[in-house]
Protein backbone atom coordinates (compact mmCIF):
# COMPACT_ATOMS: atom_id res chain seq x y z
CA UNK A 1 0.00 0.00 0.00
CA UNK A 2 3.01 2.48 0.04
CA UNK A 3 3.89 2.51 -3.11
CA UNK A 4 -0.14 3.62 -3.95
CA UNK A 5 0.49 6.07 -1.13
CA UNK A 6 3.83 8.03 -2.78
CA UNK A 7 2.56 7.40 -5.91
CA UNK A 8 -0.23 9.87 -5.30
CA UNK A 9 1.82 11.88 -2.84
CA UNK A 10 3.98 12.26 -6.43
CA UNK A 11 0.69 13.13 -8.39
CA UNK A 12 -0.78 15.60 -6.04
CA UNK A 13 2.53 17.45 -5.49
CA UNK A 14 3.41 17.70 -9.38
CA UNK A 15 3.24 21.30 -10.67
CA UNK A 16 0.37 21.11 -12.78
CA UNK A 17 -2.09 19.88 -10.07
CA UNK A 18 -0.95 22.58 -7.69
CA UNK A 19 -1.71 25.16 -10.38
CA UNK A 20 -4.67 24.15 -11.34
CA UNK A 21 -6.59 23.87 -7.86
CA UNK A 22 -4.66 27.63 -7.36
CA UNK A 23 -6.62 28.02 -10.69
CA UNK A 24 -10.07 26.44 -9.19
CA UNK A 25 -10.03 28.72 -6.49
CA UNK A 26 -9.64 31.96 -7.97
CA UNK A 27 -11.88 31.21 -10.46
CA UNK A 28 -14.68 30.35 -8.10
CA UNK A 29 -13.50 33.71 -6.68
CA UNK A 30 -13.48 35.98 -9.74
CA UNK A 31 -17.11 34.63 -11.27
CA UNK A 32 -18.27 36.15 -8.15
CA UNK A 33 -16.88 39.36 -8.62
CA UNK A 34 -18.01 39.33 -12.46
CA UNK A 35 -21.43 38.33 -10.85
CA UNK A 36 -21.57 41.17 -9.00
CA UNK A 37 -20.37 43.29 -11.66
CA UNK A 38 -22.89 42.54 -13.99
CA UNK A 39 -25.86 42.55 -11.60
CA UNK A 40 -24.73 45.10 -8.87
CA UNK A 41 -23.22 47.76 -11.74
CA UNK A 42 -24.08 46.86 -15.16
CA UNK A 43 -27.84 45.44 -15.39
CA UNK A 44 -28.98 48.71 -13.54
CA UNK A 45 -27.52 50.76 -16.00
CA UNK A 46 -29.43 48.07 -18.89
CA UNK A 47 -32.50 48.55 -17.66
CA UNK A 48 -32.47 52.41 -16.79
CA UNK A 49 -31.24 53.10 -20.86
CA UNK A 50 -34.29 50.61 -21.42
CA UNK A 51 -37.31 52.29 -19.09
CA UNK A 52 -36.22 51.18 -16.11
CA UNK A 53 -36.67 47.97 -15.82
CA UNK A 54 -34.68 44.90 -14.09
CA UNK A 55 -33.95 41.93 -16.09
CA UNK A 56 -33.70 39.27 -13.21
CA UNK A 57 -37.83 40.16 -12.56
CA UNK A 58 -38.49 38.72 -16.45
CA UNK A 59 -40.16 35.39 -16.17
CA UNK A 60 -43.27 33.55 -17.06
CA UNK A 61 -45.43 31.54 -14.55
CA UNK A 62 -46.00 28.13 -15.98
CA UNK A 63 -48.95 28.00 -12.70
CA UNK A 64 -51.43 30.51 -12.05
CA UNK A 65 -49.72 32.70 -9.35
CA UNK A 66 -51.85 32.80 -6.17
CA UNK A 67 -53.40 36.10 -5.27
CA UNK A 68 -51.70 38.63 -2.85
CA UNK A 69 -48.21 37.44 -4.24
CA UNK A 70 -45.97 40.36 -5.82
CA UNK A 71 -45.15 39.34 -9.02
CA UNK A 72 -41.28 39.38 -8.38
CA UNK A 73 -39.14 36.56 -9.50
CA UNK A 74 -38.13 35.83 -6.03
CA UNK A 75 -41.71 35.87 -4.64
CA UNK A 76 -43.56 34.01 -7.13
CA UNK A 77 -40.62 31.18 -6.57
CA UNK A 78 -40.93 31.27 -2.83
CA UNK A 79 -45.02 30.71 -3.42
CA UNK A 80 -44.02 27.56 -5.43
CA UNK A 81 -44.96 28.37 -8.61
CA UNK A 82 -42.68 27.26 -11.34
CA UNK A 83 -41.27 30.07 -13.89
CA UNK A 84 -39.94 29.96 -17.01
CA UNK A 85 -37.07 33.11 -15.56
CA UNK A 86 -35.74 34.06 -19.13
CA UNK A 87 -34.56 37.23 -17.63
CA UNK A 88 -32.26 35.46 -15.56
CA UNK A 89 -30.35 33.73 -18.41
CA UNK A 90 -29.99 36.91 -19.95
CA UNK A 91 -28.18 38.61 -16.52
CA UNK A 92 -25.92 34.99 -16.95
CA UNK A 93 -25.42 35.11 -20.28
CA UNK A 94 -23.76 38.85 -20.13
CA UNK A 95 -22.00 37.44 -16.85
CA UNK A 96 -20.17 34.64 -19.21
CA UNK A 97 -20.04 37.19 -22.00
CA UNK A 98 -18.20 39.71 -19.80
CA UNK A 99 -15.99 36.75 -18.11
CA UNK A 100 -15.17 35.14 -21.71
CA UNK A 101 -13.49 39.03 -22.96
CA UNK A 102 -12.03 39.61 -19.42
CA UNK A 103 -10.24 35.78 -19.95
CA UNK A 104 -9.56 36.50 -23.75
CA UNK A 105 -7.85 40.03 -22.39
CA UNK A 106 -5.99 38.10 -19.58
CA UNK A 107 -4.89 35.42 -21.87
CA UNK A 108 -3.83 37.67 -25.01
CA UNK A 109 -1.69 39.18 -22.36
CA UNK A 110 0.07 36.39 -21.27
CA UNK A 111 0.93 35.07 -25.07
CA UNK A 112 2.46 39.03 -25.28
CA UNK A 113 4.59 38.55 -22.42
CA UNK A 114 5.55 35.41 -23.53
CA UNK A 115 6.14 36.25 -26.99
CA UNK A 116 8.11 38.82 -25.66
CA UNK A 117 10.84 36.38 -22.98
CA UNK A 118 11.14 34.02 -25.67
CA UNK A 119 12.12 37.18 -28.47
CA UNK A 120 15.14 38.39 -25.94
CA UNK A 121 18.16 35.83 -26.02
CA UNK A 122 19.69 35.30 -22.59
CA UNK A 123 23.09 35.79 -21.72
CA UNK A 124 25.48 32.68 -21.55
CA UNK A 125 26.60 31.85 -18.18
CA UNK A 126 29.95 32.70 -17.28
CA UNK A 127 33.14 30.47 -18.16
CA UNK A 128 34.12 28.38 -14.94
CA UNK A 129 37.37 29.48 -13.73
CA UNK A 130 38.89 26.14 -13.99
CA UNK A 131 38.35 26.76 -18.23
CA UNK A 132 39.68 30.48 -17.76
CA UNK A 133 43.16 29.14 -15.94
CA UNK A 134 43.32 26.18 -18.34
CA UNK A 135 42.98 28.87 -21.10
CA UNK A 136 45.65 31.22 -19.28
CA UNK A 137 48.19 28.18 -19.01
CA UNK A 138 47.56 27.01 -23.09
CA UNK A 139 48.36 30.56 -24.22
CA UNK A 140 51.10 30.82 -21.89
CA UNK A 141 52.47 27.31 -23.50
CA UNK A 142 52.31 28.43 -26.83
CA UNK A 143 54.19 31.96 -26.11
Amino acid sequence: MSGFVKEFKEFAVKGNVMDLAVGVIIGGAFGKIVSSVVEDLIMPIVGRIFGGFDFSNFFIALKEVPPGVAMTLAEVKKAGVPVFAYGNFITILINFAILAFIIFLMVKQMNKLKREEAAAPAEPPPTPEEVVLLREIRDSLKK
